[in-house]
């Protein structure tokens, strides 16, 4: 099911057909993790009336991605290492179990989400972060971001000290060693506003070469009312980029991931889709009505991440319109949900797994 999805264009298949392919890898996904996670197995049993083909992805039964923070679920015998949500301060962070598998996988997902914009060379590169982020046996969602984006890059450069201070000289070095020819440039939403873009003037620096790829800390950005629109306008009046592309993700279902495309809405590729429930009765809304996002996904093997109810707000704006090639749904995230929201679905779960 996920090799075929693959090596095709990443969002070429029209809505029906990407469904209908999902799905049986999606059922596939929920007998393994069934047969080889006890917990899962339970709150199959309790929570979803026990295994079932599930008719269409709307059916195949989630979790809520609190239960990663609470338990930690694992479907494999060969964990090769533990991925840790970045959580703020005091708060508990999920613990993701990788085997060699899931992390193939992973791998040659992002390949084939980024290849539509980074291309098949791989491009000088400029992380917005500090090389002491990368911790390969204890990832936290920061480090395995940078790890990953590291596979396009000929040379990684890190334009922060340990101390998270901007480190000029490096960036000036790098910026003028690779004039003229295309560069990439990636870190958290939330650093690349806070270090790169703050310590510079406009026209100061001249970053027309470079594509930008920007993820997370969005909730810090809109409390300073730094909104996606207003973070592309600004990076283009200060450093002359035009190529900036977010993207949606989280560590619970790393890989996954949803870029900006055409209208800067973001789009699941053709092996992972996005859902919007209703809170409280969690009914699938319909197009054009916010909601709470749940994220399927044909890559976790190694843990039962391959149906997700995540903490964000989203909305499916439109489906199948083609622009640039873009097929399937065009959504936006809106922000986090009320705790309060979600809490109760949760702990539901979560008890029934013990």
């Amino acid at each position: 099911m996920f090799e075929p999805l693959l090596q095709a264009s990443p969002y070429s298949l029209r809505q029906a057909e990407k469904e209908a392919r999902l799905l049986p890898g999606l059922n596939e996904l929920t007998r393994f993790h069934y047969e080889h996670c006890a917990p899962y197995a339970h709150i199959i049993d309790a929570a979803w009336g026990g295994l079932k083909e599930a008719r269409s992805i709307a059916d195949v039964p989630f979790l809520p991605v609190q239960i990663f923070k609470q338990l930690e679920l694992s479907s494999t015998a060969a964990p090769t290492m533990t991925l840790q949500s970045s959580g703020t301060s005091g708060q508990t962070p999920s613990r993701i179990v990788v085997d060699a598998e899931t992390a193939d996988r992973q791998s040659r997902a992002l390949v084939a989400t980024f290849r539509p914009i980074l291309g098949d060379s791989r491009l000088p590169f400029l992380a917005i972060d500090t090389k002491d982020v990368i911790k390969p046996n204890n990832l936290t969602a920061r480090g395995a971001g940078v790890l990953g984006m590291m596979k396009f890059g000929a040379k990684a450069t890190f334009a922060l000290a340990p101390d998270l201070e901007v480190d000029d000289a490096v960036i000036r070095r790098f910026v003028e060693a690779n004039r003229g020819r295309p560069f990439l440039i990636f870190g958290f939403t939330f650093l690349v506003w806070t270090k790169l873009f703050d310590h510079y003037a406009d026209g100061e620096l001249d970053l027309s070469d470079a594509i930008l790829v920007h993820s997370g800390g969005w909730k810090k950005l809109e409390e300073k009312r730094v909104s996606n629109a207003v973070f592309r306008a600004s990076l283009k009046r200060r450093f002359n980029v035009e190529k900036i592309y977010n993207f949606y993700g989280f560590v619970e279902q790393i890989g996954s991931m949803f870029v900006e495309g055409p209208g800067g809405l973001l789009y699941p590729p053709n092996f992972t889709d996005a859902i919007v429930r209703r809170p409280g009765s969690w009914d699938v809304a319909p197009e054009g009505e916010e909601g709470v996002l749940q994220v399927v996904s044909l890559l976790p093997k190694s843990y039962p991440g391959h149906s997700v109810l995540t903490e964000d707000r989203g909305m499916v704006v439109a489906t199948d319109a083609g622009q640039d090639g873009h097929y399937g749904k065009a959504i936006v995230v809106a922000g986090r949900v009320a705790k309060a929201e979600l809490r109760g679905c949760s702990d539901i779960i979560a008890a029934e797994a013990r």
